[in-house]
């Protein structure tokens, strides 16, 4: 990638930074930031083994999803990957589905590198990084950084031990022979167990499960459902999701008697994508 582009994603993730609420280093919630920033954002555990975020335009509206199964670090810099997309690529006119292969840096994708340096950039810039081991991790001289350091940079700025170390190394903080070492480190000690003995936040390192979806989209639901799309069952769990029941809704429900075929939700937050 170069570097003017570089410095153009830099530009764009500090001024989407800008607008969020920042702990000491931190952006506090990325999760609220999309509300803060007028996204639609759809949280949904589809299983570990399915896509891991998207984003699309529906109508007038951006919609991110991110997968809730997966890690909750994890899905936090999926989020921040989808943004990318939406502040870099969206002119465009496209959408982005992402997988484990575009969010681990693993596409030769442009589009895909630049949306992963912007979530570098907007989860950990590099005045905040510099200014956290300033000030937090010891002043003396030559004291290398230990894994109970990479897990108190996790909690600080919500990210996960490989992409802290990863962007550490592209920032120069660590060499390539750190790196290993941290590494070997974290598989040692484990993750969660660095992250209690730092106080830390142990959430970052397990899947949320979370289920939010954007309130209007409840009449996507019953749309779906007056047209046969769907079945009872399927409204009735979209409907806990806003803890609503079958009667807060009668009045929007067209009688049929057409029997419904049975589709999971789960397809159903996948058709959003469509």
């Amino acid at each position: 990638m170069q570097e003017s582009i570089k410095r153009e994603i830099r530009i764009k993730a500090d001024s989407f930074r800008e607008k969020c609420k920042i702990s000491r280093y931190g952006i506090m919630d990325l999760f609220k930031e999309c509300d803060r920033c007028g996204y639609k954002l759809i949280r949904y555990p589809l299983g570990d083994n399915s896509d891991l975020g998207f984003a699309t335009k529906k109508d007038e509206d951006i919609v991110i999803f991110t997968n809730s199964s997966s890690r909750l670090s994890r899905e936090i810099f999926t989020l921040a990957h989808e943004i990318g997309h939406v502040v870099l690529h969206f002119s465009d006119g496209c959408s982005f589905v992402d997988d484990s292969i575009t969010i681990a840096g693993k596409s030769s994708d442009e589009k895909e590198q630049e949306a992963n340096y912007f979530a570098a950039c907007l989860l950990m810039p590099t005045d905040d990084v510099a200014r956290f081991l300033d000030l937090e991790v010891s002043s003396e001289e030559n004291v290398e950084l230990s894994a109970m350091d990479i897990a108190r940079i996790m909690s600080e700025f919500s990210v996960s031990f490989d992409m802290a170390l990863n962007r550490l190394e592209s920032l120069g903080k660590i060499d390539s022979n750190q790196k290993l070492r941290l590494d070997n480190e974290k598989t040692e000690k484990k993750v969660g167990n660095l992250l209690r003995s730092a106080s830390g936040n142990v959430r970052l390192n397990i899947p949320s499960n979370e289920i939010g979806i954007p309130y209007e989209y409840i009449d996507y639901v019953i749309y779906n459902y007056n047209h046969n799309a769907i079945p009872k069952e399927t409204l009735d769990k979209a409907l806990k999701c806003y803890q609503l029941s079958f009667d807060d809704i009668s009045d929007k429900i067209s009688i049929c008697s057409e029997e419904k075929e049975d589709v999971n939700l789960d397809n159903l937050i996948g058709g959003l994508e469509d």
